[in-house]
């Protein structure tokens, strides 16, 4: 019995299990300005990495300097331990901001002519390309000029032109802006299958609740600095832990108790900070349970609350 498999796949069965990309202390400088200053973090094998901040926080630039698109002021970035190469860089995916595909060209011709440039087969190039036109819902407009798509639908192919050539990383700046709800999940499909073969993935993002969704890891910039930069499960822990408290009656009992810090109250419902004290632990509770207690419970925070917290 004969199988076929197509030429991401092939390549990512030929790669080993996957190498870290890493930034070390990297710094841009323009006209004398300093934009990335000293910029730290590594990008795991099989895992998301989010990369965000504010417009101008640097992240672009940094961006560029991994793929070897602005030269480094100072620092290095290093692939699997060792300075990058230009040879490693050509098996990575890169959407840049500005997109870089011909307005006037068939999507399928020119997807084929990317994936040749990539070192694919002709036939593997248009074979690959058309299955992740498929899979963008595309593969009717594979003969359409790029500038006859909706905006949306022509990020679709600046995705797919990234993806084509099974990349060994890929480094994706703001891959889902412009995209609408079944697109956002078909990409997060291909990525997740991506990480799942070892692929370390960044990618920048100013929506929160897509990067919350799918990172296994953040970066924050600002000012062109890191902020903070780790496992997303350690950043929601760093910070201050809080509890919910809800009980049969009003909470504003909860104010002095030696060994807790209120938050917020709201009727029945508290938001509570406790001291590292178990005796303050145990007068809380107990007095909850005596006033009808419903519910305590640690409160996770969401990456959006993490980022508020860093960067306020």
């Amino acid at each position: 019995m004969s199988t076929t498999t197509t030429p991401a796949a092939r390549a990512a069965r030929s790669r080993p299990d996957g190498d870290v990309l890493e930034a070390r202390r990297l710094s841009r400088s323009f006209g004398g300005r300093t934009v990335v200053d000293d910029v730290s973090f590594t990008v795991e094998p099989g895992r998301m990495t989010g990369f965000v901040g504010a417009n101008g926080a640097g992240k672009t630039t940094t961006m560029r300097m991994l793929m070897g698109v602005l030269r480094v002021s100072a620092g290095q970035v290093l692939w699997g331990g060792r300075p990058i190469t230009a040879a490693d860089r050509a098996g990575f995916g890169y959407m840049p901001e500005e997109r870089g595909l011909y307005p006037r060209q068939a999507v399928l011709d020119q997807l084929g002519h990317l994936g040749r440039l990539h070192g694919m087969t002709r036939r593997d190039a248009l074979a690959e390309a058309t299955r992740l036109l498929e899979r963008f819902g595309l593969a009717e407009r594979a003969r359409d000029r790029l500038e006859s798509l909706s905006l949306g639908n022509q990020q679709k192919v600046q995705v797919a032109a990234a993806l084509l050539h099974g990349p060994a990383a890929l480094v994706l700046d703001e891959p889902f802006s412009g995209l609408d709800p079944v697109a956002v999940d078909a990409m997060v499909e291909l990525l997740r299958e991506r990480t799942a073969r070892g692929v370390p993935v960044l990618f920048s993002s100013h929506q929160l609740d897509l990067v919350d969704r799918l990172c296994d890891s953040l970066v924050i910039l600002s000012g062109g600095r890191v902020l903070a930069a780790g496992a997303v499960d350690d950043l929601r822990r760093a910070g201050p832990r809080r509890h919910r408290l809800r009980c049969e009656q009003d909470t504003g009992w909860v104010r002095g108790l030696p060994g807790v810090h209120v938050v917020d109250v709201d009727g029945p419902t508290a938001v509570l900070e406790l001291a590292d004290d178990r005796d303050a632990r145990h007068r809380l509770l107990e007095e909850a349970v005596r006033r009808g207690l419903v519910e305590f419970s640690e409160i996770v925070p969401a990456l959006a609350d993490v980022y508020r917290e860093v960067t306020r």
